[in-house]
């Protein structure tokens, strides 16, 4: 099965519109599903390709992070302090599948998940998304829409199970319906759907998520544009960007305030929210993109070092689930 994806599923809009989430849902504190079970549903959407159950297609690239004055102020964390890191980043298109098309609606979101090495040799990582808040509220409705995908093929009749999703969760309508359209993986921003607790030295801690925006600015395409951009658009750009000029993200904290949802990351934080800058992304090179290269390099969001905590019960699921997927592709 090289596509299980109907071009239905997943809808380019007429209109692009900001990709943020908000609501007042809560999160559910309890979730049924197992790591494997969501490795499962993911294969049942995208297909078993011996690849990424989840942003299989992408290009590997390596730099360095600063980190700014104001990031030890909010974490004792050890590679947001005073020490530059090298970087491992790897920007993807959404899917489970390897050989989607950039123009394919269903490659949005889009994915940077980042590795920072530690002074020791030891790693840590943040895995991100171009939409600001994920299309559900835990870990089992993700599986439920999972699922949905897989069972919504072009010959299921209609209403498809996808539909009926749909039909009553507005909020997964809208993260399939509002993606932007980017011109480059270099000139999207990037969100850090979970809340985790940053705690300094002096013990003091603050609820956050991560935000990565283009130095750039944003750049996106027009419905248009983007339907006859072609199926290698984004892997050709940014090979030709990174081989002129290095690419510079803005790594920022957004900070909570109280009341504000830290365990659903379907709610994107209120508008106007604190934003504290931990430093600097400066992209310089490609890295090792050779399929074993690929296979070899992992990300986890509970690959967190001391003065970082999760907040977000989903975190724990979807970082049981890494490793049953990396186990996978080897």
């Amino acid at each position: 099965m090289n596509n299980p994806i109907s071009p239905r599923l997943f809808y380019v809009p007429t209109v692009t519109t900001p990709g943020t989430l908000e609501n007042t849902g809560t999160q559910s504190q309890t979730q049924n599903s197992s790591p494997a079970q969501l490795v499962d549903a993911l294969h049942s959407a995208f297909g078993a390709h011996k690849a990424r159950a989840v942003h299989a297609k992408g290009v590997i690239t390596e730099g360095e992070f600063t980190p700014a004055p104001g990031a030890a102020v909010l974490t004792r964390a050890v590679h947001l302090q005073d020490t530059a890191s090298k970087i491992i980043v790897r920007l993807s298109d959404f899917t489970g599948i390897p050989d989607i098309a950039d123009n394919n609606g269903a490659a949005n979101p889009r994915g940077f998940a980042i590795k920072f090495i530690l002074p020791d040799g030891q790693s840590t990582d943040i895995v991100c998304h171009s939409f600001n808040g994920f299309p559900v509220e835990n870990g089992d409705q993700f599986r439920e829409l999972l699922l949905a995908i897989g069972a919504s093929g072009p010959d299921a009749p209609t209403p498809n199970a996808l539909d009926k999703f749909l039909a009553t969760h507005p909020v997964a309508k809208t993260f399939l319906t509002t993606q932007k359209l980017p011109a480059s993986y270099a000139t999207i921003s990037y969100f850090g759907v979970n809340s985790f607790k940053f705690t300094n030295k002096a013990g003091e801690s603050h609820f956050i998520r991560y935000q990565f925006i283009p130095e750039e600015g944003e750049k996106v395409l027009t419905p248009d544009q983007f339907s006859q951009a072609g199926p290698q658009y984004l892997q050709t750009e940014i090979r030709e960007r990174i081989a002129s000029k290095s690419i510079r993200f803005k790594f920022y904290a957004e900070i909570a305030q109280d009341g504000d949802d830290i365990g659903n990351p379907s709610v994107a934080y209120p508008p106007g929210r604190e934003k504290v800058l931990l430093g600097n992304i400066e992209i310089k090179k490609l890295a090792d993109n050779s399929p074993d290269g690929d296979k070899a390099l992992t990300f986890n969001p509970l690959n967190i070092p001391d003065g970082i905590e999760t907040a977000d019960p989903m975190l724990n699921l979807r970082g049981a689930a890494y490793p049953i997927s990396v186990k996978e592709r080897q």
